[in-house]
């Protein structure tokens, strides 16, 4: 397996002066990179256009990681040639909540055989019901293969994402690559670090991904009340103070969600997922060390699984909400992860509007507010 990792601005241009000659079927191509790329997509075009043979996979972001580094209106890219692993793409459209189920079913039947071991899913960011989008895929596939990926994004302005289809940038889309045969290694952790504050509220009036009310009270006017001045900010403020999800009272697992739009009309908070009436639901804040640690231990959870080979692409998918939060501090958690990962290992990813990923093991999530990481490597 052979893994090269690179980058382009537009003052600097591409980071490295002769791009890899190893186009193949089994060569993937992962870049993450800015919404404007929709208007004008040269380097994506530039890029692509040296590998004709190769399969390409990649969306919008609220940041991109190229290594430890943090950059806006560029690309991050990876180029990875496997020696026996077979790759295959599939793709979807998905225009409205309603149809990220059927989306994620799509997926899954156009990937799943025998040799499937994983799939990495890149979706649009806005038009997208994350929750239902990993139920239909989990539905098709089994829990045996590792299922990761995010969310487009498109930096805190929530307007326009885009995901890589057919080598074009565009709207309205899912695409996902399969890994197939005995050989590939897939690593995944994804943890959090955010601290939780006030009450848990009962969900009682919701819809999907959209909530009404909490504790029979209109969501969005709950939400301001804990906001405060930060209110006239919404829904980019709303990433300051997600959302933590569990069944009841005795449920140990909890999953984070994060708000993508308001609408003061209905007082209603839209949702990067479900939020099930009669759950319990409590606001959460932010704890700068250990949001840094949370990324840190993601990294971990990879690391003690034994995921080691000679040569490893890391994908780091970190929520825009947890850079909102970090500010000058954030490469501190890209930094934590390759410190923690085998040396030598190279690391592209971005910041997103959801992150997928099993909570532990077994069947993918959709999460909020975490670092995510998935690791890509090959055993002899």
């Amino acid at each position: 397996m052979e893994v090269h990792t690179f980058g382009f601005n537009q003052q600097k241009r591409w980071s490295v002066n002769h791009r890899p000659k190893i186009d193949s079927s089994r060569t993937l191509v992962v870049l993450f990179g800015s919404s404007s790329l929709l208007d004008a997509d040269g380097p994506i075009a530039e890029l692509l256009n040296d590998y004709p043979g190769s399969l390409a996979i990649g969306c919008s972001t609220a940041g991109e990681i190229l290594g430890t580094r943090i950059c806006d209106e560029s690309v991050s890219a990876a180029v990875v040639r496997f020696d026996r692993t077979d790759l295959r793409m599939a793709s979807a459209p998905v225009q409205s909540a309603d149809e990220s189920f059927a989306a994620g079913q799509n997926i899954a039947r156009q990937l799943n055989d025998a040799r499937l071991k994983g799939i990495f899913v890149l979706s649009d960011g806005l038009q997208v019901n994350g929750s239902e989008l990993v139920r239909g895929l989990n539905t098709q596939v089994s829990s045996s293969v590792v299922v990761t990926g995010g969310l487009a994004g498109d930096g805190d302005r929530f307007r326009r994402t885009w995901v890589l289809h057919r080598g074009r940038p565009q709207a309205g889309v899912v695409t996902a690559v399969g890994f197939y045969g005995d050989h590939i290694r897939i690593g995944h952790g994804s943890k959090g670090g955010w601290d939780r504050f006030g009450p848990e509220r009962r969900v009682t009036k919701s819809k999907g991904n959209v909530l009404f009310e909490l504790d029979d009270r209109p969501a969005l006017q709950l939400y301001k009340e804990y906001l405060g001045d930060r209110a006239s900010g919404l829904p980019a403020t709303g990433l300051l103070f997600p959302l933590a999800l569990r069944a009841d009272q005795e449920d140990t697992k909890s999953l984070v969600r994060t708000i993508l739009a308001v609408n003061e009309r209905d007082q209603s908070l839209t949702f990067a997922g479900d939020i099930p009436e009669g759950t319990l639901a409590q606001l959460m804040k932010a704890n700068f060390d250990r949001l840094v640690q949370g990324a840190s231990e993601a990294a971990t959870t990879i690391k003690l699984s034994g995921q080691e080979c000679s040569s490893t692409l890391a994908v780091a998918i970190s929520c825009v909400g947890r850079r909102l939060v970090l500010g000058e501090r954030t490469e501190e958690e890209t930094e934590a992860t390759l410190d923690v990962l085998p040396p030598g290992t190279q690391q592209v990813g971005f910041y997103s509007y959801g992150e997928i990923s099993p909570y532990a093991t077994g069947t993918c999530d959709l999460h909020n507010q975490t670092m995510t990481l998935t690791t890509f490597s090959e055993a002899a």
